[in-house]
């Protein structure tokens, strides 16, 4: 103090708090180190690697479609986005004709599966906000879903649908089937817009997710941020427009303008009944004829590179063909850049909101852990 008894100096109790690699706000093992002033956010590291499996290198010389099969497993929860992609590849670098109503149900598995994974999304979210009503509420709506894959492709998880040339047999869509994912659709829709009323009408949760963990718009572009997460801040891309197989299809690119986990979450809600649209359409005009092109002869080819909009961004694949084994697998998932955004949406914030702020992206460590190291921006 000097003479006249003012402080001039300030006392700030620095400090780092970890969580991880096991944490109860987390799905998967993770590492996150908080820097903190006086319970305030400075900075934030997070560390990947913990589930790493070395996917790609397993795959190296493996028959492609025993290749293309183990890529299912890099995501419970993605787990059919990453087949079709890996499919793709393949069926871009021989240069093999998709029957129409394969596309469709391509198109309708995988829909399936975004609505699968905003709802886990959405329940996961309101369970860290700690309303486990909320939480549980969206998990009986996810039920219905599950249900519809198990019907389809056999398994609740992994469905082994895509197939080089079009999809397996067992996915046939009969008439009772399509009437069971009408009716699905029917309850879903009814539901989810029920609970989003309740959502977004209670102060308790939109005060508590209202400008937490904002990533603006000129850093998530930096950052390489991809699908709701870069949508979230205003950015209206979506790899489906570019997609063949979504070309007969109508629907909405949504986006929000704040960028924090009101937007994300709003994101995921607003997208839930573009998946319904998408699937009332393919199963309207589903195409009559065969769902698999078997007449093709495998060849060698070069690095082929295939990229689809998955439910969390941009999904990329890519291999070489040689004596129909794959060869330089590699595998981009949006994960990876979105969880380095997360880092920065994390500062500036209370140290009770860091967990909220980093979750929002819908972080997938499990598929991101073939990568070695996140380079800091």
């Amino acid at each position: 103090m000097n003479e006249n008894n003012k402080i001039t100096e300030k006392n700030v109790i620095e400090t780092e708090v970890t969580m991880g690699p096991v944490h109860s706000a987390a799905i998967e093992p993770y590492r996150v180190r908080l820097f903190v002033e006086d319970e305030m956010v400075k900075d934030a590291e997070i560390t990947v690697g913990v589930n790493h499996r070395g996917i790609e290198r397993i795959m190296e010389g493996l028959p492609v479609e025993k290749a293309n099969s183990l890529t299912e497993k890099i995501c419970g929860i993605c787990s059919n986005s990453h087949i079709w992609n890996s499919v793709l590849v393949a069926e871009k670098a021989i240069g093999i004709d998709v029957p129409e109503r394969a596309q469709y149900i391509r198109v309708i598995m995988e829909e399936l599966e975004r609505l699968h994974s905003h709802l886990l999304y959405l329940a996961h979210g309101n369970e860290v906000l700690g309303h486990e009503t909320f939480a549980m509420r969206i998990f009986y709506i996810r039920e219905t879903v599950m249900e519809l894959l198990r019907m389809i492709g056999g398994n609740r998880v992994q469905y082994g649908a895509s197939i080089i040339g079009g999809v397996r047999p067992r996915c046939e869509l009969d008439a009772m089937r399509i009437q069971k994912i009408s009716e699905g659709m029917d309850i879903i829709e009814e539901k989810i817009l029920d609970f989003a009323d309740r959502f977004v009408s209670d102060p308790m949760i939109m005060s508590r997710i209202t400008g937490v963990g904002v990533l603006t718009r000129k850093q998530a572009i930096e950052l390489a941020a991809s699908g709701p997460t870069l949508r979230s801040t205003g950015v209206e891309t979506d790899v489906r427009t570019e997609m063949e197989a979504y070309e007969p299809f109508d629907f909405n690119v949504i986006t929000q303008d704040d960028g924090d986990v009101k937007s994300n979450l709003l994101m995921r809600v607003l997208e839930i009944p573009e998946a319904i649209n998408i699937i009332r359409q393919a199963i309207k005009h589903l195409p009559d004829g065969k769902i698999t092109n078997r007449s093709w002869d495998m060849q060698d080819a070069p690095i082929t590179k295939s990229y689809i909009e998955v439910p969390r961004g941009k999904l990329y694949h890519s291999y070489a063909l040689e004596d129909g084994r794959v060869r330089n697998s590699i595998v981009r998932t949006p994960s990876i850049t979105n969880i380095g955004a997360m880092q920065y949406a994390a500062v500036g914030h209370h140290i009770t909101d860091a967990q909220l702020a980093i979750v929002q992206c819908d972080p997938c460590f499990t598929c991101t852990d073939r990568a070695i190291q996140i380079i800091k921006i």
